[in-house]
């Protein structure tokens, strides 16, 4: 696959997690936020980022380097006009989607592919303000986006077969697992991922044990990598409440009915990694903090 560049839009965790994976396969990135301040301050994620992943041994000075010389911060979404290829990467809420994806319509050339990082909502929907809907995608990157193998690759109803051809190959030049997903709500990885965390939630409020041994229970019992509380606060448990009103608005399914425990987290505020503080506490690089019971400390990367 001859692709020179790419175009990211959004500079939060996930947005910055797609363009330095991109990058970091020799593919030169556009990330564009509201503001050139913004887009800087995805780099500055990126590059905190890579040192972690300097001190694990995992990347070198060299790799670092090359990498964010291959990532170009900017506001001005009109340089969609020579893109191949864009990644909406912004909130997972239908209307700032469909007014981004109406302006890149009109900014980008017809022959443009239109992809959505979307966990919950139609691609079809989305694609419904477009005059291609044959060239709107999903693919849908779990976090952290550097380290999960896996993309699923979201084919809404009228996404045409050489689009899902060309994001299959490219997700296999970044070297990610495509998993096709025909369009259903909640697709295979948040459907069947979220009823487990909110039941973890319901342990909890429920009193039956501790988020330290909840945890332990899943990783220790099932082979969990992370535990689905320590889960949900990576995730941000604003966007995980936003997800189960989704699948719950859809499929109207009590499962997927937020715990109360949730809800209230999130009206104070306390919505995991992002903010310091959810199920468990952490501290300003994202390390969880030891409380009473805690076996481990965990960071995020």
């Amino acid at each position: 696959m001859a692709l020179q560049s790419v175009y990211v839009i959004g500079g939060g965790v996930m947005g910055c997690g797609i363009a330095e994976t991109i990058a970091s396969h020799g593919v030169e990135v556009y990330l564009i936020d509201k503001t050139t301040r913004l887009a800087e301050k995805g780099i500055k994620r990126i590059s905190e980022n890579i040192d972690r992943e300097i001190e694990r041994w995992g990347l070198t000075k060299s790799d670092k380097k090359a990498i964010l010389s291959r990532i170009h911060p900017t506001s001005d979404l009109a340089l969609v006009s020579e893109a191949e290829m864009v990644i909406e990467a912004i909130p997972d809420r239908l209307d700032p989607k469909q007014e981004l994806f109406d302006e890149l319509d009109r900014l980008s050339p017809p022959s443009t592919i239109l992809v959505t990082n979307t966990s919950t909502l139609s691609i079809s929907e989305i694609a419904s303000v477009t005059r291609r809907p044959e060239k709107i995608i999903g693919m849908h990157f779990l976090n952290p986006v550097t380290k999960v193998q896996i993309v699923e690759v979201v084919r809404g109803l009228k996404t045409s077969d050489e689009t899902y051809e060309f994001i299959r190959e490219f997700a296999e030049l970044i070297n990610k697992k495509p998993i096709l997903v025909h369009e259903y709500p909640g697709y295979v990885t948040t459907r069947i991922i979220v009823p487990l965390l909110n039941e973890a939630m319901h342990v909890l409020m429920e009193g039956i044990s501790t988020p330290e041994d909840i945890d332990n229970a899943m990783k220790l019992g099932f082979g969990f990598n992370v535990g689905p509380l320590a889960l949900a606060d990576m995730m941000g448990l604003d966007e995980v409440m936003a997800w189960m009103e989704n699948l719950i608005g859809e499929l109207s399914d009590h499962k997927y009915n937020p715990c109360p425990l949730l809800r209230k987290m999130v009206r104070a505020g306390h919505l995991g990694v992002k903010t310091g503080e959810g199920f468990f506490k952490y501290d300003a690089e994202g390390h969880r903090l030891k409380s009473n019971g805690d076996t481990e400390t965990e960071a995020v990367s």
